[in-house]
Order: structure tokens, then sequence, then C-alpha cells
């Protein structure tokens, strides 16, 4: 069914990749454990067209900074038109072996829902389910795998100490790919964590992230998994070095 609005399909319908960049909070502001809101630029090539920033009380960025509810509305750049709505309800932390009150998501555009991402039970390796508005499953995510699929394979975007230096990745399986876990299993598109330049990675906690699309994906489902990158993020890398 073709859902979200007419500016997220104008947007996303013929590309196959997104580059997202959460703006700095400023050395001074990271010293002094400031957590603002996060800010969120969206860039197709070289040119931003979207931008956000979350809603969420200072309270619970203070007490709650990884697990903190808040409502992420991506703008159009210049017509200020919402592409996208990421609601985060609080949950417990991400974490191996629970059973109960995982972490989640429902992403939504021009006040229909595209679908919604949820935390699976995992032990070493961090894994979710991707649904459609039907409650389908789409894609089933985590980090790349070695050992059978029992490790995350830190290598697996480039050697770690070399070309790979920083680099982590979220790559999006089919839910009926049994043999996801294997060593360079098929994959139809990631989330790319990148390096940034020295003074931001020690400054600041801010982060550069590529969402590649599969290349089947519809423009509701590009949402989606815009729409996922930054949960991810908030779950993942946000306050990591912490």
């Amino acid at each position: 069914m073709d859902r979200g609005s007419n500016a997220m399909k104008s947007h996303l319908s013929s590309i196959e990749n997104i580059s997202i960049r959460q703006t700095r909070k400023g050395w001074c502001m990271e010293l002094m454990g400031c957590e603002a809101n996060d800010e969120f630029k969206y860039f197709i090539g070289d040119n931003q067209v979207f931008k956000s920033v979350d809603e969420s009380g200072c309270f619970c960025r203070l007490c709650c900074a990884t697990i903190h509810p808040y409502e992420t509305v991506v703008k159009e750049v210049g017509t200020n038109e919402e592409i996208l709505t990421i609601d985060r309800p609080l949950r417990c932390k991400a974490g191996p072996c629970k059973c109960c009150c995982f972490q989640e998501a429902t992403i939504s555009s021009n006040g229909a829902e595209l679908g919604r991402a949820k935390e699976n039970c995992w032990y070493c390796v961090p894994s979710m389910k991707v649904y459609d508005h039907t409650g389908k499953q789409l894609y089933l995510v985590h980090p790349p795998t070695c050992c059978g699929g029992v490790l995350v394979n830190c290598c697996a975007e480039g050697n770690p100490c070399g070309k790979g230096c920083c680099k982590s990745s979220f790559r999006f399986y089919s839910p009926e790919d049994k043999n996801t876990g294997a060593k360079d299993a098929p994959y139809l598109g990631h989330i790319l964590k990148k390096p940034k330049s020295m003074a931001v990675e020690i400054f600041t906690d801010a982060v550069a992230l590529d969402t590649h699309f599969p290349n089947d994906a519809t423009p509701d489902q590009k949402g989606l998994l815009t729409g996922l990158t930054i949960f991810i993020n908030s779950i993942f890398y946000e306050n990591q070095d912490e």
C-alpha cells in the first residue's frame, strides 16, 4: 500500500542511500555533560534535504540518557513539511538475555504508520525485527557476524586497525534467510557508522551514518529504514563512550 507524505515519496523514491550527520553540541557542552536534544542533518549526495530534532525532556535525557523516550520529526529543509516521525517509548536498556520490555519504535509519515522496529531476545549479537504497518516482518537487522553467527564480526567493514577503523554496521537480512549468521551471508542493505575527523571523535559524540537501502525497497520502506537508523543510533551509538 502506498503510504507516507508526498515530500517523503518525492525524495526517497529513486535514491539508493542517504547520509545522516549529527549536529555537534560543541566541546564545552560535551565536557560539562550537557545533554542537548539530538539534531540531525540528512543528505542525498551533497545536498541537505531533511533536518530533525528529537523532542524529549531535559530530565529524561540527563537521568535516562540511553533509554529516554522521544519523538523525532524529520522535516524537509525549506518547507518544514513532515517527512517522518519516529516515536520511541521508554523501555529497558537494550541488552542480552532480556525476556520483556524490549526497545521499540514506531515510524510514521503524514499520520500513517509505515512500520515499527522491535528488539529481539539476543545473547551475543544484538538484533531486531522490522515490521510494516500490517505487522508483516520485512527485515531481520543485526551486525555482521562470524563463528556461525555467535559473535559480532568486527572486521566485516575492514581491518579495525586500518581502513575499517571506527566503522561498524547493522545489516538488513530477509526474514526468510536462515543463513544470516554465516560468514559473508548475503544481506539486502545496511546502516554504516563512519569515522569522523579526529577533532569530532575526541571532543564530541556526534555520529555519521550512511543508510544503504535494499534494491527493491519502496519509498515507504526507505522511510521506515531511515527512521530505523535514528532509532539504532539512539540505542547503540549514542553515549557509547561514556
